[in-house]
């Protein structure tokens, strides 16, 4: 019963969000774009709901999480929460034996798991037109590391496909590199 009622709240915050759009992910996506963000994944305590790591440094994950905040979804809180009633549903890569709000939702394997778990999920191509603006794809970089980014509404300088907005090092960056050397792993849409 309490899964079942967890599963029916998300289900129900995500409906409440109903006059928020793809579109408006997109354009949260690009209000974050700072190239001067330094790349550092470190585990930081951060206050919970609504908590965030300095706003100079962040990784991919935390691309998505401030994008969707701004749209008024806080990952860390739906993510925590989504974990707390399911983690054994969850990838346990880092041997814990319980949630951590402060970490948790800045992984990618977690936001991928919860944006499935949520009926997020779209198939995967190779096909530029399925990608729209606002969708948020993760990919495998290879050796264990994985990534994940926003899709956004502009175009590639020669037309045919949508850029991409994540921070792999060089800053939360806009670039055209959402088939350039990523294998796609998962493909989610929100709204």
């Amino acid at each position: 019963m309490k899964k079942y009622l967890i599963t029916l709240l998300t289900f129900f915050f995500f409906i409440s969000n109903s006059s928020q759009t793809n579109q408006d992910i997109s354009d949260a996506a690009m209000s974050i774009i700072d190239p001067n963000i330094i790349y550092n994944g470190d585990w930081v305590t951060i206050p919970y709901p609504n908590g965030d790591v300095p706003p100079t440094i962040g990784v991919c994950t935390d691309v998505i999480i401030r994008a969707l905040r701004k749209v008024d979804i806080d990952l860390q809180k739906e993510v925590h929460e989504d974990m707390k009633e399911n983690f054994s549903e969850y990838p346990n890569n880092w041997g814990h034996t319980k949630p951590y709000s402060s970490m948790d939702h800045r992984r990618v394997w977690n936001q991928m798991k919860y944006f499935e778990r949520q009926g997020k999920s779209l198939r995967i191509t190779s096909n530029a037109e399925n990608y729209k603006p606002g969708d948020i794809v993760a990919y495998n970089l290879g050796g264990g590391t994985t990534h994940i980014a926003i899709v956004v509404d502009v175009k590639s300088d020669d037309g045919e496909r949508y850029q991409i907005v994540h921070n792999i090092g060089g800053g939360q960056v806009m670039e055209d590199t959402l088939f350039s050397y990523h294998k796609i792993i998962g493909h989610y849409r929100i709204f």
